[in-house]
Protein backbone atom coordinates (compact mmCIF):
# COMPACT_ATOMS: atom_id res chain seq x y z
CA UNK A 1 0.00 0.00 0.00
CA UNK A 2 1.04 3.15 -1.04
CA UNK A 3 2.69 5.33 2.32
CA UNK A 4 0.96 8.52 0.87
CA UNK A 5 -2.14 8.64 2.90
CA UNK A 6 -3.68 10.58 0.30
CA UNK A 7 -3.55 8.21 -2.35
CA UNK A 8 -4.62 5.45 0.34
CA UNK A 9 -7.11 3.14 -2.23
CA UNK A 10 -10.06 3.37 -0.01
CA UNK A 11 -12.64 1.36 -1.77
CA UNK A 12 -13.53 -1.80 0.58
CA UNK A 13 -16.45 -1.64 2.50
CA UNK A 14 -14.81 -0.50 5.70
CA UNK A 15 -13.15 2.05 4.49
CA UNK A 16 -13.69 4.86 1.63
CA UNK A 17 -12.24 8.24 0.26
CA UNK A 18 -14.58 11.03 -0.46
CA UNK A 19 -12.91 14.39 -1.44
CA UNK A 20 -10.30 15.48 0.53
CA UNK A 21 -11.20 13.26 3.83
CA UNK A 22 -11.07 9.62 3.79
CA UNK A 23 -13.92 7.70 6.13
CA UNK A 24 -14.00 4.79 7.99
CA UNK A 25 -17.21 3.62 8.31
CA UNK A 26 -16.39 2.21 11.94
CA UNK A 27 -15.68 5.64 12.91
CA UNK A 28 -17.76 7.56 11.05
CA UNK A 29 -21.33 9.03 11.72
CA UNK A 30 -23.74 9.31 8.72
CA UNK A 31 -25.97 12.21 8.71
CA UNK A 32 -28.93 12.77 7.20
CA UNK A 33 -27.77 13.31 3.37
CA UNK A 34 -25.25 10.40 3.60
CA UNK A 35 -22.12 13.38 5.44
CA UNK A 36 -20.06 12.05 7.98
CA UNK A 37 -18.41 13.81 11.19
CA UNK A 38 -15.48 12.20 12.34
CA UNK A 39 -14.29 11.07 15.79
CA UNK A 40 -10.91 12.97 16.05
CA UNK A 41 -9.89 11.59 19.50
CA UNK A 42 -10.22 8.42 18.97
CA UNK A 43 -8.76 7.84 15.69
CA UNK A 44 -5.99 10.13 17.09
CA UNK A 45 -5.59 7.42 19.72
CA UNK A 46 -6.14 4.35 17.74
CA UNK A 47 -3.97 5.37 15.24
CA UNK A 48 -0.60 5.84 17.14
CA UNK A 49 -1.26 2.61 19.16
CA UNK A 50 -1.61 1.18 16.05
CA UNK A 51 1.73 2.35 14.90
CA UNK A 52 4.04 1.74 17.18
CA UNK A 53 2.71 -1.83 17.99
CA UNK A 54 3.22 -2.65 14.38
CA UNK A 55 6.71 -1.88 14.77
CA UNK A 56 7.34 -4.33 17.20
CA UNK A 57 4.93 -7.55 16.22
CA UNK A 58 5.65 -10.02 13.68
CA UNK A 59 3.22 -10.81 11.03
CA UNK A 60 1.17 -13.96 11.82
CA UNK A 61 -0.96 -15.96 9.63
CA UNK A 62 -4.74 -14.90 9.16
CA UNK A 63 -7.33 -17.42 9.02
CA UNK A 64 -10.19 -17.10 6.49
CA UNK A 65 -12.49 -17.06 10.14
CA UNK A 66 -10.47 -14.11 11.10
CA UNK A 67 -10.83 -12.17 7.75
CA UNK A 68 -14.39 -12.76 7.15
CA UNK A 69 -15.22 -11.29 10.74
CA UNK A 70 -12.18 -8.49 11.45
CA UNK A 71 -11.02 -7.75 8.48
CA UNK A 72 -12.58 -3.88 8.36
CA UNK A 73 -10.82 -3.37 12.13
CA UNK A 74 -7.69 -3.73 10.31
CA UNK A 75 -8.83 -1.20 7.87
CA UNK A 76 -10.13 1.45 10.38
CA UNK A 77 -6.66 1.02 11.62
CA UNK A 78 -4.91 1.83 8.79
CA UNK A 79 -7.38 4.55 7.92
CA UNK A 80 -6.64 5.94 11.61
CA UNK A 81 -3.30 6.44 10.41
CA UNK A 82 -3.62 8.10 7.92
CA UNK A 83 -5.41 10.83 10.13
CA UNK A 84 -3.28 10.69 13.21
CA UNK A 85 0.36 11.20 10.60
CA UNK A 86 -2.15 14.18 9.38
CA UNK A 87 -2.41 15.33 13.17
CA UNK A 88 0.71 14.76 13.91
CA UNK A 89 1.99 16.88 11.11
CA UNK A 90 -0.28 20.13 12.59
CA UNK A 91 1.78 20.05 15.91
CA UNK A 92 -2.08 18.11 18.02
CA UNK A 93 -0.92 16.13 20.75
CA UNK A 94 -2.92 12.98 20.42
CA UNK A 95 -1.15 10.39 22.39
CA UNK A 96 -3.80 9.19 24.19
CA UNK A 97 -5.54 5.81 25.55
CA UNK A 98 -2.39 3.24 23.41
CA UNK A 99 -3.86 0.27 25.51
CA UNK A 100 -7.43 0.68 24.78
CA UNK A 101 -6.50 -0.41 21.79
CA UNK A 102 -4.17 -3.00 22.00
CA UNK A 103 -6.12 -6.35 21.31
CA UNK A 104 -6.93 -4.72 18.16
CA UNK A 105 -3.57 -4.12 16.91
CA UNK A 106 -2.68 -7.85 17.33
CA UNK A 107 -4.02 -8.69 13.89
CA UNK A 108 -1.28 -9.25 11.31
CA UNK A 109 -0.04 -6.60 8.69
CA UNK A 110 -1.39 -7.39 5.11
CA UNK A 111 -2.01 -5.04 2.18
CA UNK A 112 -5.35 -3.96 1.62
CA UNK A 113 -5.11 -5.65 -1.56
CA UNK A 114 -3.73 -9.07 -0.04
CA UNK A 115 -6.84 -9.24 2.06
CA UNK A 116 -9.03 -8.00 -0.46
CA UNK A 117 -7.90 -10.92 -2.78
CA UNK A 118 -7.90 -13.28 -0.16
CA UNK A 119 -11.78 -12.22 0.68
CA UNK A 120 -12.45 -12.36 -3.02
CA UNK A 121 -11.27 -15.66 -3.59
CA UNK A 122 -13.70 -16.76 -0.88
CA UNK A 123 -16.61 -15.77 -2.30
CA UNK A 124 -19.05 -18.61 -3.39
CA UNK A 125 -20.35 -17.88 -6.73
CA UNK A 126 -23.86 -20.17 -8.37
CA UNK A 127 -24.71 -19.45 -11.67
CA UNK A 128 -26.03 -22.75 -13.58
CA UNK A 129 -29.83 -22.30 -12.08
CA UNK A 130 -32.05 -24.56 -13.74
CA UNK A 131 -35.27 -24.65 -14.02
CA UNK A 132 -36.64 -26.00 -17.30
CA UNK A 133 -40.36 -24.50 -18.19
CA UNK A 134 -42.72 -25.01 -21.90
CA UNK A 135 -43.15 -21.29 -23.17
CA UNK A 136 -45.11 -20.75 -26.01
CA UNK A 137 -44.47 -24.52 -27.12
CA UNK A 138 -40.50 -24.28 -26.21
CA UNK A 139 -38.98 -25.50 -23.77
CA UNK A 140 -36.80 -22.54 -21.59
CA UNK A 141 -34.83 -22.36 -19.15
CA UNK A 142 -36.37 -19.76 -16.87
CA UNK A 143 -33.84 -19.09 -14.60
CA UNK A 144 -30.96 -18.09 -16.82
CA UNK A 145 -29.26 -15.62 -15.99
CA UNK A 146 -29.66 -15.98 -12.39
CA UNK A 147 -26.49 -15.77 -9.94
CA UNK A 148 -26.28 -15.86 -6.22
CA UNK A 149 -23.25 -14.79 -4.46
CA UNK A 150 -22.32 -15.61 -0.99
CA UNK A 151 -19.25 -14.35 1.45
CA UNK A 152 -19.08 -10.34 -0.39
CA UNK A 153 -20.45 -9.05 3.11
CA UNK A 154 -18.16 -10.13 6.29
CA UNK A 155 -20.65 -10.16 9.15
CA UNK A 156 -19.26 -7.08 10.63
CA UNK A 157 -19.80 -5.18 7.59
CA UNK A 158 -23.55 -6.85 7.30
CA UNK A 159 -24.20 -5.32 11.13
CA UNK A 160 -22.98 -2.09 9.94
CA UNK A 161 -25.38 -2.08 6.94
CA UNK A 162 -28.42 -3.34 9.11
CA UNK A 163 -27.22 -0.35 12.00
CA UNK A 164 -27.76 2.30 9.13
CA UNK A 165 -31.09 0.80 7.77
CA UNK A 166 -32.52 0.99 10.74
CA UNK A 167 -31.02 4.65 11.77
CA UNK A 168 -32.55 5.26 8.46
CA UNK A 169 -35.95 3.89 9.11
CA UNK A 170 -36.07 6.28 12.04
CA UNK A 171 -35.30 8.82 10.11
CA UNK A 172 -38.54 8.26 8.36
CA UNK A 173 -40.92 8.56 11.47
CA UNK A 174 -39.46 11.15 12.57
CA UNK A 175 -40.26 12.91 8.81
CA UNK A 176 -36.31 13.42 8.04
CA UNK A 177 -36.52 11.82 4.58
CA UNK A 178 -38.11 13.06 1.92
CA UNK A 179 -41.82 12.00 1.34
CA UNK A 180 -41.43 9.76 -1.42
CA UNK A 181 -38.17 8.46 0.10
CA UNK A 182 -40.28 6.88 3.29
CA UNK A 183 -43.16 4.70 2.78
CA UNK A 184 -44.62 2.81 5.90
CA UNK A 185 -48.71 1.78 4.82
CA UNK A 186 -51.02 0.77 7.56
CA UNK A 187 -50.92 -2.66 7.37
CA UNK A 188 -54.65 -3.56 6.47
CA UNK A 189 -54.09 -7.41 6.24
CA UNK A 190 -51.67 -10.11 6.48
CA UNK A 191 -48.10 -9.83 4.02
CA UNK A 192 -49.58 -6.22 3.16
CA UNK A 193 -47.58 -3.00 4.54
CA UNK A 194 -43.92 -3.63 4.67
CA UNK A 195 -41.54 -0.37 4.86
CA UNK A 196 -40.13 0.99 1.65
CA UNK A 197 -37.18 3.24 1.44
CA UNK A 198 -36.37 4.79 -1.95
CA UNK A 199 -33.07 6.39 -3.04
CA UNK A 200 -32.24 7.80 -6.64
CA UNK A 201 -35.66 7.61 -7.57
CA UNK A 202 -39.30 7.32 -6.40
CA UNK A 203 -40.75 3.88 -8.11
CA UNK A 204 -44.26 3.62 -8.81
CA UNK A 205 -45.73 0.13 -7.73
CA UNK A 206 -49.30 0.11 -9.48
CA UNK A 207 -51.26 3.00 -11.09
CA UNK A 208 -51.76 5.64 -8.29
CA UNK A 209 -54.82 7.98 -7.95
CA UNK A 210 -52.84 10.36 -10.27
CA UNK A 211 -53.05 8.14 -13.06
CA UNK A 212 -49.71 7.27 -12.95
CA UNK A 213 -48.54 3.77 -13.97
CA UNK A 214 -46.54 1.91 -12.85
CA UNK A 215 -42.74 3.02 -13.31
CA UNK A 216 -40.36 5.59 -11.37
CA UNK A 217 -41.91 9.25 -11.07
CA UNK A 218 -39.68 11.77 -12.88
CA UNK A 219 -41.34 14.49 -11.19
CA UNK A 220 -41.64 12.71 -7.86
CA UNK A 221 -38.28 14.33 -5.57
CA UNK A 222 -36.38 11.40 -3.35
CA UNK A 223 -33.24 11.63 -1.43
CA UNK A 224 -30.23 10.65 -3.22
CA UNK A 225 -27.95 7.76 -2.38
CA UNK A 226 -26.52 7.44 0.92
CA UNK A 227 -22.97 7.12 1.13
CA UNK A 228 -22.56 4.19 2.90
CA UNK A 229 -24.89 2.58 -0.22
CA UNK A 230 -22.50 3.87 -2.67
CA UNK A 231 -19.72 2.10 -0.78
CA UNK A 232 -21.76 -1.38 -1.68
CA UNK A 233 -21.88 -0.93 -5.13
CA UNK A 234 -18.43 -0.47 -5.72
CA UNK A 235 -18.09 -3.75 -3.80
CA UNK A 236 -20.67 -5.08 -6.17
CA UNK A 237 -19.23 -4.03 -9.19
CA UNK A 238 -15.15 -4.59 -7.85
CA UNK A 239 -16.02 -8.41 -6.86
CA UNK A 240 -17.31 -9.39 -9.96
CA UNK A 241 -20.90 -9.22 -9.04
CA UNK A 242 -22.52 -6.63 -11.49
CA UNK A 243 -20.94 -5.75 -14.88
CA UNK A 244 -19.06 -1.96 -14.65
CA UNK A 245 -21.24 -1.75 -17.56
CA UNK A 246 -24.46 -1.93 -15.01
CA UNK A 247 -23.74 0.34 -11.62
CA UNK A 248 -26.72 1.20 -10.52
CA UNK A 249 -27.91 4.47 -9.40
CA UNK A 250 -30.80 3.54 -7.60
CA UNK A 251 -31.83 1.36 -5.10
CA UNK A 252 -34.67 0.14 -2.59
CA UNK A 253 -34.48 -0.95 0.89
CA UNK A 254 -37.63 -3.34 2.09
CA UNK A 255 -38.07 -3.77 6.17
CA UNK A 256 -39.83 -6.89 6.57
CA UNK A 257 -42.11 -7.65 9.69
CA UNK A 258 -43.00 -11.55 10.63
CA UNK A 259 -45.68 -12.07 7.59
CA UNK A 260 -44.34 -9.63 4.97
CA UNK A 261 -44.36 -10.64 1.51
CA UNK A 262 -43.50 -9.14 -1.95
CA UNK A 263 -46.22 -11.06 -4.45
CA UNK A 264 -45.62 -12.22 -7.84
CA UNK A 265 -43.85 -9.77 -10.36
CA UNK A 266 -41.30 -9.02 -13.42
CA UNK A 267 -39.44 -5.54 -12.72
CA UNK A 268 -40.44 -2.88 -14.43
CA UNK A 269 -38.01 -2.11 -17.64
CA UNK A 270 -37.90 1.51 -16.54
CA UNK A 271 -34.32 -0.27 -14.51
CA UNK A 272 -32.07 -2.22 -17.20
CA UNK A 273 -30.74 -5.50 -16.35
CA UNK A 274 -29.07 -7.00 -14.31
CA UNK A 275 -30.20 -5.86 -10.84
CA UNK A 276 -29.29 -7.43 -7.80
CA UNK A 277 -30.48 -7.96 -4.28
CA UNK A 278 -29.17 -8.07 -1.29
CA UNK A 279 -30.55 -9.97 1.67
CA UNK A 280 -30.34 -9.19 5.32
CA UNK A 281 -31.02 -10.50 9.01
CA UNK A 282 -32.82 -14.25 8.24
CA UNK A 283 -33.04 -16.62 5.00
CA UNK A 284 -35.71 -16.41 3.49
CA UNK A 285 -37.29 -18.22 -0.26
CA UNK A 286 -37.49 -16.78 -3.33
CA UNK A 287 -40.34 -18.79 -5.57
CA UNK A 288 -39.78 -18.00 -9.45
CA UNK A 289 -41.71 -19.62 -12.08
CA UNK A 290 -43.35 -18.24 -15.16
CA UNK A 291 -47.53 -18.76 -13.93
CA UNK A 292 -46.97 -17.73 -10.35
CA UNK A 293 -50.27 -18.15 -8.16
CA UNK A 294 -51.68 -16.68 -5.47
CA UNK A 295 -53.28 -19.05 -3.15
CA UNK A 296 -53.65 -17.29 0.27
CA UNK A 297 -52.59 -14.16 2.07
CA UNK A 298 -48.92 -14.37 1.73
CA UNK A 299 -48.61 -17.68 -0.15
CA UNK A 300 -47.65 -18.72 -3.07
CA UNK A 301 -47.25 -21.34 -5.86
CA UNK A 302 -44.51 -21.70 -8.46
CA UNK A 303 -42.15 -23.95 -9.95
CA UNK A 304 -38.52 -23.30 -7.67
CA UNK A 305 -38.14 -21.67 -4.20
CA UNK A 306 -34.42 -20.70 -3.70
CA UNK A 307 -33.00 -20.10 -0.47
CA UNK A 308 -31.40 -16.43 0.25
CA UNK A 309 -28.84 -16.85 2.69
CA UNK A 310 -27.72 -14.19 4.97
CA UNK A 311 -25.51 -11.70 3.53
CA UNK A 312 -26.43 -12.87 0.04
CA UNK A 313 -26.88 -11.34 -2.89
CA UNK A 314 -28.87 -12.62 -5.74
CA UNK A 315 -28.35 -11.57 -9.40
CA UNK A 316 -30.96 -11.49 -11.44
CA UNK A 317 -30.59 -10.95 -15.67
CA UNK A 318 -31.63 -12.71 -19.15
CA UNK A 319 -34.81 -15.32 -18.50
CA UNK A 320 -34.40 -14.95 -14.95
CA UNK A 321 -35.60 -11.32 -15.29
CA UNK A 322 -37.54 -11.50 -17.62
CA UNK A 323 -39.46 -14.65 -18.76
CA UNK A 324 -39.88 -15.98 -15.07
CA UNK A 325 -41.93 -13.76 -12.41
CA UNK A 326 -40.73 -13.64 -8.70
CA UNK A 327 -42.15 -13.47 -5.40
CA UNK A 328 -41.17 -13.75 -1.93
CA UNK A 329 -43.68 -15.77 0.60
CA UNK A 330 -44.74 -14.33 3.63
CA UNK A 331 -41.23 -14.34 5.73
CA UNK A 332 -41.25 -16.30 8.72
CA UNK A 333 -39.23 -13.37 11.18
CA UNK A 334 -37.57 -9.80 10.22
CA UNK A 335 -35.96 -9.39 7.69
CA UNK A 336 -33.95 -6.47 5.17
CA UNK A 337 -32.87 -6.39 1.49
CA UNK A 338 -31.54 -4.21 -0.25
CA UNK A 339 -32.00 -3.62 -4.05
CA UNK A 340 -29.75 -1.98 -6.62
CA UNK A 341 -30.74 -0.91 -9.84
CA UNK A 342 -29.47 0.94 -12.98
CA UNK A 343 -32.17 3.48 -13.97
CA UNK A 344 -32.98 3.52 -18.44
CA UNK A 345 -31.11 6.98 -18.82
CA UNK A 346 -34.64 8.24 -20.51
CA UNK A 347 -36.61 7.42 -17.51
CA UNK A 348 -34.51 9.45 -14.66
CA UNK A 349 -36.09 11.91 -12.70
CA UNK A 350 -36.31 15.70 -13.96
CA UNK A 351 -32.42 17.02 -13.05
CA UNK A 352 -31.49 13.74 -11.95
CA UNK A 353 -27.17 14.34 -11.63
CA UNK A 354 -25.18 10.83 -11.86
CA UNK A 355 -23.11 10.17 -8.48
CA UNK A 356 -18.87 11.22 -9.27
CA UNK A 357 -17.82 8.40 -7.15
CA UNK A 358 -20.05 6.16 -8.83
CA UNK A 359 -18.15 6.32 -12.34
CA UNK A 360 -15.20 4.61 -13.84
CA UNK A 361 -15.37 1.18 -11.19
CA UNK A 362 -13.81 -1.23 -12.54
CA UNK A 363 -13.83 -5.09 -11.63
CA UNK A 364 -10.41 -6.07 -9.32
CA UNK A 365 -8.04 -8.06 -12.11
CA UNK A 366 -8.70 -11.09 -10.46
CA UNK A 367 -10.69 -14.58 -12.12
CA UNK A 368 -13.65 -14.98 -10.61
CA UNK A 369 -14.71 -18.23 -12.24
CA UNK A 370 -12.80 -21.25 -10.40
CA UNK A 371 -13.45 -25.12 -10.43
CA UNK A 372 -13.76 -25.63 -6.82
CA UNK A 373 -17.28 -26.73 -6.11
CA UNK A 374 -18.67 -26.30 -2.53
CA UNK A 375 -21.02 -28.91 -0.92
CA UNK A 376 -25.09 -27.14 -1.35
CA UNK A 377 -28.26 -28.48 0.62
CA UNK A 378 -29.88 -28.28 -2.91
CA UNK A 379 -33.08 -27.31 -1.09
CA UNK A 380 -34.89 -24.37 0.29
CA UNK A 381 -36.20 -24.17 3.76
CA UNK A 382 -39.79 -24.76 3.90
CA UNK A 383 -41.91 -21.48 3.73
CA UNK A 384 -44.91 -20.69 2.63
CA UNK A 385 -44.23 -22.02 -0.62
CA UNK A 386 -46.78 -24.23 -2.84
CA UNK A 387 -45.23 -25.93 -5.65
CA UNK A 388 -48.19 -27.31 -8.57
CA UNK A 389 -49.38 -30.26 -8.70
CA UNK A 390 -48.43 -32.95 -10.56
CA UNK A 391 -49.83 -33.02 -14.53
CA UNK A 392 -50.39 -34.80 -17.46
CA UNK A 393 -48.52 -37.82 -15.40
CA UNK A 394 -45.39 -36.37 -16.33
CA UNK A 395 -42.63 -35.61 -13.14
CA UNK A 396 -38.77 -35.52 -13.09
CA UNK A 397 -36.63 -37.48 -11.06
CA UNK A 398 -39.05 -39.51 -8.58
CA UNK A 399 -38.39 -40.39 -5.41
CA UNK A 400 -40.07 -42.79 -3.31
CA UNK A 401 -39.93 -40.05 -0.58
CA UNK A 402 -41.71 -37.59 0.93
CA UNK A 403 -40.02 -35.12 -1.60
CA UNK A 404 -41.66 -37.24 -4.65
CA UNK A 405 -44.81 -35.54 -4.01
CA UNK A 406 -43.49 -32.10 -5.56
CA UNK A 407 -44.15 -31.70 -9.04
CA UNK A 408 -43.66 -28.90 -11.71
CA UNK A 409 -46.28 -28.60 -14.78
CA UNK A 410 -44.13 -28.60 -18.00
CA UNK A 411 -40.97 -27.72 -15.96
CA UNK A 412 -37.88 -29.29 -14.64
CA UNK A 413 -35.81 -27.40 -11.96
CA UNK A 414 -32.76 -28.52 -10.56
CA UNK A 415 -29.65 -26.46 -8.10
CA UNK A 416 -26.22 -27.23 -7.65
CA UNK A 417 -23.21 -26.46 -5.87
CA UNK A 418 -21.24 -23.07 -5.45
CA UNK A 419 -17.95 -22.16 -7.00
CA UNK A 420 -15.79 -20.53 -4.90
CA UNK A 421 -13.79 -17.23 -6.23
Amino acid sequence: MNDNCDNCDTNSLGSWKDAAETNSMGSWKDGTNGGSEPDQEASASSGLAFESHLAETPSPRMSWADMAQEDELEEEGEEEQCKVNKQVNDGVNVLKEESSVSKVVQKPMLSREEREHMRFMHVRRKKDFICLEKIKGKIVNILAGLELHEGIFSAAEQKRIVDFVHTLNEMGTKGELKEKTYSAPKKWMRGKGRITIQFGCCYNYATDKNGNPPGILQNEPVDPLPHLFKVIIRRLVKWHVLPPTCVPDSCIVNIYEEGDCIPPHIDNHDFVRPFCTVSFLSECNIVFGSNLKVVGAGEFAGSIPIALPVGSVLVLNGNAADVAKHCVPAVPTKRISITFRKMDESKRPFGFVPEPDLQGIQPLPYDAEKPKIFKSDGLAKKQRVRREPKMDGREHGERSDARSQHHYPDSVCATAGLSSG
